[in-house]
């Protein structure tokens, strides 16, 4: 750390730039930071001077950030690998530790059809505290400049955390941006309608959407916005650890199965996201504005409930 320390003294950017990330550590709720070894930090070094050789970057020497080096050590340093990603298992170690209230982000894997969860299973009071952090995140999240300056409150989902089934929809429309809770507007009381018919009680499933904040005018989210909200609503999908996942309309889609196939194309059947089986069918917005689609998300439902084990209710009679 002395090293650090006189590059400091002598390099105010490089104590600007330490402050900025230190200060984003804090909004994220980081608090413990563990204390690098010599043998990681020169790997770092090396590979950061790898990446800077390959992109002809020599701007990160004159702002102290690394050693200058030899053409020899930097062709030498090309040969290193980049550093490895921490093991599934250290995750797990981390977040089941009763001292540890902070949340790893889960890795945004492109296989999702794994078959199996990535962490081990925790028990109701590590995910209720695993989700007051995730909580506090969220709230303090300001990646996407076009929503956070216009939001009301952020939407992070409601049900038991030890949930077998999860309802994923799109975003928070105005009343959940008012309330802070998912689909409590008129999609929502049909997606309530939709619930009873099938068996199910709203306080039973987990209800989330893929973006924790309205975009202005209710507009789609885009991928970039998906992608800032997908530590967040992955981390919450490994968690509860669902038996099944609906994935209500096309944006669900895009989140949950990274898939831009329609909807239509992937009724019917179910799909896969790690341990869970998902099933996807028509947003109830959707519905709303085309009601002949209702018997068609109907036909999705008993699909689920026989997965689920609920008996299927006859066909109403025509007694006229």
């Amino acid at each position: 750390m002395s090293s650090f320390r006189n590059s400091d003294e002598q390099n105010p950017w490089t104590h600007t730039a330490a402050k900025q990330w230190i200060d984003h550590w804090k909004r994220c709720g980081v608090s413990l930071i563990p204390k690098p070894i010599p043998e990681g930090t020169q790997r770092a070094v090396d590979w950061l001077q790898r990446l800077c050789a390959e992109a002809g970057i020599s701007q990160a020497e004159k702002l102290g950030l690394i050693q200058e080096k030899s053409p020899e050590a930097i062709a030498d340093a090309k040969t290193l690998p980049p550093p490895s990603r921490p093991t599934s298992q250290a995750s797990v170690s981390r977040v089941g530790s009763p001292s540890m209230a902070i949340p790893d982000p889960i890795s945004t894997s492109d296989v999702v059809e794994s078959g199996v969860w990535e962490s081990q299973s925790l028990g109701l009071d590590n995910r209720r505290a695993h989700f007051i952090a995730l909580q506090d995140q969220v709230n303090a999240c300001r990646k996407c400049n076009d929503i956070v300056c216009k939001r009301q409150r952020t939407v992070f989902g409601v049900g038991p955390v030890h949930a077998k089934l999860v309802m994923f929809g799109e975003a928070p429309g105005a009343d959940e941006d008012r309330t802070g809770e998912p689909f409590v507007g008129a999609a929502g009381q049909l997606m309530d309608k939709i619930l009873v018919a099938s068996g199910l009680k709203r306080e039973d499933v987990f209800i989330m959407n893929a973006l924790k904040c309205r975009p202005p005018n209710n507009r789609t989210p885009t991928d970039v916005e998906i992608e800032n909200c997908r530590p967040f609503f992955e981390t919450q999908l490994e968690t509860i650890q669902p038996d099944c996942i609906v994935c209500w309309g096309s944006v669900a889609v895009r989140a949950v199965l990274k898939s831009t196939e329609s909807v239509g194309r992937l009724r019917g059947r179910f799909h896969h996201y790690r341990g869970a089986k998902v099933l996807v069918t028509y947003h109830p917005a959707y519905l709303l504005r085309n009601p002949d689609a209702k018997r068609l998300t109907w036909e999705d439902m008993k699909f689920l409930m026989h997965e689920l084990g609920i008996p299927v209710p006859p066909p109403k009679r025509n007694t006229t």
